[in-house]
C-alpha cells in the first residue's frame, strides 16, 4: 500500500509545470532587477555630474 502511494506520488507531474514557471519567473525578475540597478547607477552618476557641473 505504501509502495503504491509512493509510486503514484513520484509519477504525478501536475506540480512540475508550476515549479518550472516559478523558476523562470525568478530568473527573469533577477535579470530585470540587475539591469535596473546597473542602469540606475549609470543614470545617477550622469545626473549628479551634470548638477554639480551647473552649480560651479
Amino acid at each position: 500500500m505504501i509502495l503504491h502511494l509512493l509510486r503514484h506520488f513520484l509519477a504525478d507531474e501536475r506540480g512540475i509545470t508550476a515549479i518550472e514557471y516559478a523558476m523562470i519567473a525568478g530568473l527573469v525578475s533577477t535579470l530585470i532587477i540587475g539591469s535596473l540597478i546597473s542602469i540606475g547607477t549609470k543614470l545617477s552618476g550622469t545626473y549628479f555630474s551634470a548638477v554639480v557641473g551647473n552649480l560651479k
